[in-house]
């Protein structure tokens, strides 16, 4: 085979599935791990992927989806999948915290339906009318400061109110996952700080975490991976983000 074409191939395994390694790759094309990291060398200098320490992912996109209203109804079956894992964890008479996220409303969904007993506090508008059906679940609306997205509620007088809550748990949108760096993203500076009073305020953590933002960018850092109790996913990952996420003492709900 040649160079050429086993690079192209190397890519497409990349974007199929979001990672490799740099063992299974020598295996599978019976050629040396030397030869496997030259390629990988190139392919990252072409843009194709990025290196990590074993391996490569899939180079990191931000998409720029600020607003909930471009987010709604895309990528639906992987954050009901990621909700109804989130429900699970609920427990009756927690109190819990839905932030700004899509994944979160498909939970809210869920858990307006459930019969549990829980309080749930939110700063986001989507999830508050959810509940303005008949429901078990008591609920506490957070005010603040208009988000650029006009889907909820961030900032210092928002902020100022979560601090007098201690949540049981809380379900965290993200906008992307970086491993290798230990980072946690979102788009807006004010939604950040209001994400990271949040997370201060709850025993545990939990990110809404659909597999695909570990190849996706967002443009401020709100949190660490280790700041998280854990993450909870639609499916599995491959070889190498598994290996980047068994550095990391959090739980990972797949």
């Amino acid at each position: 085979m040649l160079a050429e074409d086993r690079q192209n191939m190397i890519v497409s395994l990349v974007n199929e599935n979001g990672s490799v390694l740099v063992k299974e790759l020598s295996e599978r094309f019976e050629v040396t791990e030397d030869s496997i990291r030259k390629d990988l060398t190139l392919l990252q200098k072409k843009g194709l992927l990025k290196k990590t320490y074993g391996g490569a992912v899939r180079v990191r996109v931000n998409v720029h989806d600020r607003h909930v209203a471009q987010r709604k109804g895309k990528n639906l079956e992987e954050k009901q999948k990621i909700a109804q894992k989130a429900l699970d964890l609920m427990e009756d008479g927690d109190v819990i915290f839905l932030d700004i996220s899509t994944s979160n409303l498909e939970l809210a969904k869920l858990l307006a339906q459930s019969g549990r007993s829980v309080t749930v506090v939110t700063n986001m508008i989507d999830i508050m009318l959810v509940f303005s059906v008949e429901t078990k679940i008591k609920v506490i609306f957070l005010g603040g400061t208009f988000s650029d997205g006009r889907d909820g509620f961030v900032g210092a007088l928002t902020n100022q109110q979560i601090k007098n809550f201690r949540f049981d748990k809380a379900f965290m949108g993200v906008v992307s996952v970086d491993l290798e760096s230990n980072h946690v993203t979102t788009y807006m500076a004010e939604d950040a700080t209001t994400k990271k009073q949040i997370l201060e305020s709850s025993n545990k953590s939990y990110m809404m975490l659909e597999t695909r933002k570990f190849a996706s960018e967002g443009n401020y850092i709100y949190a660490s991976v280790d700041d998280f109790s854990g993450a909870i996913m639609e499916k599995g990952v491959g070889a190498a983000v598994q290996k980047q996420m068994k550095r990391y003492a959090i739980e990972w709900i797949i």
